[in-house]
């Protein structure tokens, strides 16, 4: 393993333990990130590999076999893990602002409330968490919106500050 690739991987590490404490929650312990550095295949570089260990089977297995609304949760307990990491690093100041574009319409309903429950956790931290969805379950859940709507002369902004029925 190259010099470069051992530091990335030791950052890596440190990224994959801060976003198993929200992996964890959203697949309700049923997964966990581990960092793997087994020899990738045709000659590509190695040390920075993932896998997900899966507590209902025992196994550890490759991330592209998750599913759609595995891999978002997945992704999004990553991009939350790298944020901490970042703060860590930077002296403790905070990314403050996060937006998700879509990933939401993959999840079944449960999964769906314990990642916006996780979501819901950053904003009462002072995190100002933007999400970006069709999903209708959302309007429901998420009383501060801002609805985008097209037209063939322009966009217009509503600002929402409820619930919708």
């Amino acid at each position: 393993m190259q010099l470069e690739a051992y530091v990335l991987a030791a950052r890596l590490e440190e990224v994959v333990a801060s976003a198993n404490t929200r992996l964890t929650r959203m697949s309700e312990n049923r997964y966990t990130l581990i960092h793997s550095d087994d020899r990738a295949s045709h000659g590509a570089r190695s040390g920075l590999g993932l896998k997900i260990t899966d507590a209902w089977s025992g196994k550890d297995r490759d991330t592209d076999t998750l599913s759609g609304g595995e891999s978002f949760f997945a992704s999004l307990s990553l991009a939350l893990g790298l944020a901490d990491v970042v703060t860590a690093e930077s002296g403790g100041q905070a990314l403050d602002t996060l937006f998700i574009d879509e990933g939401f319409g993959t999840l079944d309903e449960d999964t769906l409330h314990n990642v916006l429950d996780v979501l819901d956790s950053l904003r009462a931290h002072d995190r100002t968490v933007g999400v970006i969805s069709h999903v209708p379950e959302l309007r429901r859940r998420i009383t501060h919106r801002l609805h985008v709507r097209k037209a063939a002369t322009g966009s217009t902004l509503a600002v929402i500050t409820e619930a919708a029925e």
